[in-house]
């Protein structure tokens, strides 16, 4: 690709602070309020409820109520795994299996999991057409890309499907792709072209990172001056930000001071479990214009709004970042975050109101989990106490006790059936 020339771009410089600057107004809802394009008909199962200022702290007896508690889950994790089995549920998905890593593996039940045969089936996925795009894409996958094809299909609480579920829709419909994202990049997205998922500029390649680091999807857009520019994305969903790692390399530490992008390139702090991976794709994205790869590129994190430890590593990463000077900004990546209610809110504005309310209910509306961890449950039969059937042994227990202090040694009626 041809270096473009110095007018253009002194112009992309012009483009790139345009983009690193808050989404358009009009479609983002006031955090605590219910979004517009759900007024009418809201939530599947619950009454419409605007989503709370943070995650709710869910009790551990409405969880294991729906098999979803894990006693290591962050706050937010534990309410979306909550979301997740609510979601499958509500599409009569039979749940899967979590296996265990004792010493003698245990399969027990995991709200959050789809049982393999719905799993294989597709189930994870929002429609038929994002589940074809999702086989269309692992089978044209580039050489060296890690997918976990089992997390993929049936694990509900994974960015993994998320990303697909997200963007897949987007990718199937660049026009109603380029309404969002010109909505929400303005000075950055004119049209989009094309969506690639797992893909990486430079994949083990020595000018690169040489390694694996790949972004979890790409926009091929065209700018407001008419430039080719790509968008690279890294998608968060429950994610705590701890781990794991890359295996740390020298050639990071040689790229950090290549690159240009950091006030410190040395700092500890972007090389910290949580930001590690930011730093990593961050400089490949620059690599990647740098080499004449790509012409301009942005590169953006998508997380949940509620999720304090993704929206922490966002605020903390771009605190290290070089402020833009006018002799070195004309090729600098810049870096922004976007919520996924923030897109969401996008389609419905760009018409997609229905794939809108499915993504809503499935990943963002923490509405719905404060509303029925507030709902009692309903009434069922009083369980059987624990010794109302006992056992031979316990009733000859009984009758020596009794005797030896006097009591009555007549059998209870359950005993005398048990015996």
């Amino acid at each position: 690709m041809t270096k473009p020339t110095t007018t253009a771009r002194a112009a992309g410089k012009t483009v790139a602070a345009k983009a690193a600057v808050e989404p358009r107004a009009g479609f983002v809802s006031v955090p605590g309020t219910l979004p517009a394009f759900l007024h009418d008909e809201g939530c599947t199962s619950a009454p419409p409820a605007a989503q709370p200022l943070r995650v709710p702290l869910v009790p551990e007896n409405v969880l294991k109520r729906h098999h979803a508690f894990i006693s290591t889950d962050t706050r937010f994790r534990s309410a979306a795994r909550l979301l997740a089995a609510y979601w499958r549920e509500d599409q009569n998905i039979p749940i899967g299996f979590h296996v265990t890593d004792e010493p003698r593996p245990k399969h027990i039940k995991l709200g959050s999991r789809l049982r393999l045969d719905a799993a294989r089936a597709g189930q994870n996925f929002i429609s038929p057409e994002v589940f074809s795009l999702v086989r269309h894409s692992l089978m044209l996958r580039e050489e060296g890309a890690m997918i976990d094809e089992h997390r993929l299909y049936s694990n509900a609480l994974s960015s993994m499907p998320l990303c697909f579920n997200l963007l897949g829709p987007l990718a199937l419909d660049l026009d109603l792709a380029t309404k969002v994202f010109s909505g929400i990049l303005p000075g950055f997205v004119a049209t989009v072209e094309a969506i690639e998922f797992e893909t990486s500029p430079g994949r083990r390649d020595a000018r690169f990172l040489d390694d694996g680091t790949a972004f979890d999807a790409a926009l091929k857009v065209i700018t407001p001056d008419g430039e080719p520019a790509t968008v690279f994305i890294e998608v968060k969903y429950s994610e705590g930000m701890s781990g794991p790692v890359a295996r740390h390399r020298p050639r990071y530490d040689e790229a950090s001071r290549e690159v240009r992008l950091y006030r410190d390139p040395d700092a500890m702090v972007l090389r910290s479990t949580a930001l590690e991976q930011l730093w990593r794709e961050h400089m490949m994205a620059q690599r990647a214009v740098d080499l004449d790869v790509v012409g301009k590129a942005l590169f953006i994190g998508i997380g949940p709004r509620l999720n304090r430890r993704v929206q922490g590593a966002f605020k903390a990463y771009q605190a290290e970042l070089a402020d833009p000077e006018p002799k070195d900004d004309l090729d600098r990546v810049p870096f922004m975050s976007v919520t996924i209610e923030t897109i969401i809110e996008a389609m419905a504005a760009a018409g997609a109101v229905s794939t809108a309310r499915k993504l809503w209910d499935r990943y963002c509306d923490f509405g719905r989990v404060l509303f029925w961890a507030m709902t009692p449950p309903p009434p069922g039969p009083v369980p059987r106490a624990a010794n109302d059937n006992p056992s031979k042994a316990t009733i000859k227990v009984r009758r020596k006790a009794a005797a030896t202090i006097g009591e009555d040694a007549s059998p209870a009626p359950s005993d005398a059936a048990a015996a």
